[in-house]
């Protein structure tokens, strides 16, 4: 499966050939590079794994740099694993660029949605408010909690205020617009979860086009 780190630059807009207006998000996508593969002999599972984005020595901790020493890359500030069928089409150290995708190409992309901090019910699941007039003492809260005697508890799932948002959210079958191999720029059509400067994840999608 093809796939690539990378940061949320931005939204900005592009025009087709015909003059209809796209708006992208632009992903600076890697350059990766490969620092372990595992194999379903050793580790149960294929995969590799991959460094992005350079960092100081400083900012990792012994492990972490011996790590990185052992696969002669230098010091990434993210790690993350890619499944794959075919490890032996990977080498250690080998870097992964933007041009994995092409335009056109259908991408899953991966995220840490905004953080919204601590939220009541109305705005964390879109609950409707009581009436704010003729003597109504209840506007914004959270509503009936449920029987008194039996059962005594609330039940669990019940939807209450509490922390909103800094969750992974995947978007998924967007569309490639275009990609700069040279700039390791990927521009995807539409939006995608996190601030700008968030880890975005970019993987071959798992659904057909509709």
């Amino acid at each position: 499966m093809k796939s690539i780190l990378g940061k949320k630059v931005g939204m900005t807009q592009v025009f087709n050939e015909d003059g209809t207006v796209i708006p992208v998000t632009v992903i600076e996508a890697g350059p990766i590079k490969v620092v372990q593969k595992k194999s379903v002999e050793k580790d149960g599972y294929n995969a590799i794994q991959v460094g992005y984005d350079d960092v100081k020595e400083k900012r990792v901790n012994k492990p972490l740099k011996g790590h990185f020493e052992k696969a002669n890359v230098e010091v990434k500030r993210y790690l993350r694993e890619i499944r794959t069928d075919n490890i032996d089409a990977y080498e250690i150290g080998q870097e992964i660029k933007a041009d994995v995708f092409a335009p056109g190409d259908r991408v899953d992309v991966v995220g840490t949605s905004k953080g919204k901090g601590y939220q009541g019910v109305i705005r964390r699941h879109n609950q409707h408010r009581g009436p704010m007039s003729h003597g109504s003492k209840y506007h914004r809260g959270i509503g009936s909690m449920g029987a008194s005697a039996h059962p005594s508890r609330i039940f669990k799932g019940k939807k209450m205020p509490g922390h909103m948002g800094h969750e992974r959210v995947t978007v998924q079958n967007l569309e490639i617009v275009r990609v700069d191999a040279e700039k390791n720029f990927i521009l995807v059509k539409g939006a995608v979860p996190g601030p700008k400067g968030g880890l975005i994840i970019l993987k071959e999608s798992v659904k057909a086009s509709k």
